[in-house]
């Protein structure tokens, strides 16, 4: 995790994909066997005892004591060195070549998943740092490690401090990575309107490649965007924005998902929409939230397709997105039962009748009550005043 070339995606956190996609239940077995393989080399590439033992611990893989034991030893000698370099730096060098000698520490445990005493160590070369640009990296650092082990609690203090060091400073560069950093914290969190608007605002300055590819990040941009922008703003921001044109063809169903939903071509939407679930079903971040996710795109189509209608049959609804009366029959039972639609099914009829609220109405409403309530403390005021 040393920051990664640009375009590259960080190895730490493509192994943490194959990992999760190992554990996953719907994986194939025949997949898992391959992946187990790809796991297995990356750790014994950087040497990852620590990250070794606890997957052998919880039987992700099966333990080699005398790989376990190689990796140990290897891991102390390179400390050994980084330490002699540290010891060195201070007795013979400036201070910038001293916080150097210190990083060097930190990221080696960072590469072999040690994740405590790389917090430790990050910690002790943030004491040495004085310039902001040098103690944002630093936070960054801690941000892959943290999204690495999926700790949300450190990404949040961690955006939390990135936000107070920009305070006193910091490059735009560096603030819009922390856009994205965030989205994607927000996005892992269900905070999906947040995520959504830090993405946008994020779409013609990405440079994060570390954390994921651009394709991702689109991939990203356009789901939360679907659930939370209104039709304007989405035509807006999202199906006319020349960025996302660029690369929405290169992401299976993206295009058809998003265009037929505004286009409002309901069969191309749900066969779209069936191709999207397998990959937000497989996505580490998004998998928390699936079924929610599901949820809410079905929410926002369906209320789509009401909104143009006072009354439809229930069969013309079934027609139009290319399922069985009994299925859309069930579907909106729980979504009008749930408070989502705001409609109702004539069943003898096999009509659906909106009830849409009226903005207006509703405000009246409001103000009255309020009105009443106004009244009320004002009478019991008196009251007490005068007596």
């Amino acid at each position: 995790m040393d920051g990664g070339a640009e375009g590259t995606q960080q190895p730490h956190l493509i192994l943490a994909h194959k990992l999760f996609l190992l554990t996953h239940p719907d994986v194939q077995d025949i997949e898992k066997v391959q992946l187990k393989s790809d796991v297995l080399d990356s750790i014994k590439s950087d040497g990852m005892a620590p990250l070794y033992e606890t997957l052998a611990a919880s039987s992700v893989l099966e333990l080699d004591q005398s790989l376990l034991d190689y990796m140990r030893a290897n891991n102390e000698e390179k400390l050994k060195k980084l330490d002699d370099k540290i010891a060195d730096a201070e007795e013979n060098l400036g201070e910038s070549e001293v916080r150097e000698a210190h990083l060097a520490k930190a990221l080696y445990f960072i590469r072999i998943s040690d994740k405590e005493k790389a917090l430790e160590q990050l910690k002790l070369t943030e004491g040495k740092t004085v310039a902001v640009g040098q103690k944002m990296d630093l936070v960054f650092y801690t941000l892959q490690l943290a999204f690495f082990y999926m700790d949300f609690d450190l990404v949040s203090k961690s955006i939390d401090k990135a936000k107070k060091l920009f305070e006193e400073g910091g490059d735009w560069e560096r603030k819009n990575r922390l856009k994205v950093y965030e989205g994607l914290y927000c996005m892992s969190t269900r905070n999906f309107k947040k995520a959504a608007s830090l993405f946008l605002d994020s779409i013609s300055t990405f440079t994060t490649y570390e954390i994921f590819p651009y394709e991702t990040f689109i991939f990203y941009t356009v789901l939360t965007s679907i659930i939370t922008l209104d039709r304007v703003s989405l035509k807006q921001k999202v199906v006319d924005a020349p960025e996302i044109l660029t690369v929405l063809g290169k992401i299976p169903f993206l295009s058809e998902f998003l265009n037929s939903l505004y286009e409002c071509q309901y069969k191309a939407f749900f066969s779209a929409f069936a191709g999207m679930a397998e990959q937000i079903k497989f996505d580490r971040y998004l998998n928390p939230h699936f079924r929610f996710y599901m949820r809410e795109v079905r929410t926002v189509v369906y209320s789509q397709f009401l909104e143009s209608y006072k009354s439809v049959t229930v069969d013309a609804m079934a027609n139009a997105f290319g399922v069985s009366v009994d299925f859309i029959d069930q579907e909106l039972s729980r979504f009008i039962a749930a408070g989502k639609l705001h409609c109702k099914i004539d069943k003898v009829a096999g009509v659906l009748e909106t009830n849409r609220p009226d903005a207006k109405n509703a405000l009246y409403q409001s103000t009255i009550k309020q009105g009443d309530f106004l009244l009320n403390r004002i009478q019991k005021l008196s009251r007490v005043i005068d007596l």
